[in-house]
């Protein structure tokens, strides 16, 4: 049975704060920027939603307002990971609870896991709930690369869809294909391998970019899913400058900073985070103006 959910593009959300607080109004203007440009989904609460600084009750308030304002128009799907495997399994209940379409689970970060561990942990988040479930990898964050023999075996499970691969390595994709079928849906978590992961049968991007470009980023996706790998690489060779210059410095700063020149009031990055260096904001400014 096919366990695909979409196909195309899902924006990792910005989390817009003033002072301290999540500005409600400004994050509603984004997912209408989005929902205008046609996105299959939207990630709160992920890494580009500064989800290490929100508290449990910041995310779970912030799923509720993004299912309720959404109200079915795309996706919604709510980053419930965490190194510790019982604070998981509660964030993702509750998020079930309050209407998230699926969930983003990132591996276990500082405290890392075995490859048995790793199965035991998404086993049993995917046991607690009845919505699908995304394994995350990103070893540049949590400092372990999920292994491909770990994929192989979670696909079995009935409740996980697939893997947002953010290891870099287009090779991994390639034998992530060739080990979990077809059934196994990959969406590449780096932009910059947006194009050529759908061409060794990815199913999109699950992306930064997109937070301030949902167009063109739909558009080239819609290519390379259509087979029109001319015009979808094309593409991802334009978009190159932009794409390295939003992960000039840590991620979200640079694309926080992208969206405030774009007229979007999204507030600062909370520490230990901080503002976008003058150097990298002057280049950025004249590549968006």
């Amino acid at each position: 049975m096919s366990k695909k959910l979409f196909r195309g593009v899902c924006t990792a959300m910005v989390t817009p704060f003033r002072l301290d607080f999540i500005n409600y109004r400004v994050f509603d203007q984004l997912l209408d920027y989005q929902i205008r440009h046609h996105v299959a989904g939207v990630v709160v609460c992920g890494t580009t939603g500064e989800s290490a600084t929100l508290t449990d009750g910041e995310k779970l308030a912030l799923i509720e307002h993004t299912v309720d304002y959404v109200d079915g128009r795309c996706l919604v799907i709510a980053g419930t990971g965490s190194n510790c495997t019982a604070h998981a399994v509660a964030l993702s209940q509750e998020a079930e609870t309050l209407g998230a379409d699926v969930l983003l689970v990132v591996s276990p970060y500082y405290n890392k896991a075995t490859a048995s561990g790793l199965v035991a942990h998404y086993t049993a988040i995917a046991d607690a709930v009845s919505v699908p479930v995304i394994v995350y990898n990103v070893p540049s964050r949590t400092g372990l690369d999920i292994p491909v023999s770990v994929y192989k075996e979670l696909s079995q499970h009935p409740n996980i869809c697939g893997v947002k691969e953010a290891s870099g390595s287009i090779s991994k994709i390639a034998r992530i294909r060739r080990e979990c079928g077809n059934g196994f849906s990959i969406w590449s978590g780096n932009d910059d391998m947006a194009v050529p992961t759908v061409a060794l049968g990815g199913d999109g991007v699950i992306s930064v970019l997109s937070n301030l470009c949902p167009g063109e980023t739909v558009e080239m996706m819609q290519a390379a899913l259509g087979g029109d790998y001319r015009k979808a690489g094309k593409m991802q060779c334009q978009l190159m400058p932009l794409i390295d210059l939003l992960f000039c410095e840590v991620n979200p700063i640079p694309i926080k900073a992208a969206l405030k020149q774009a007229g979007f009031d999204v507030g600062a990055c909370r520490l230990p985070l901080t503002q976008l260096s003058p150097e990298h904001a002057r280049v950025l400014e004249k590549l968006i103006l």
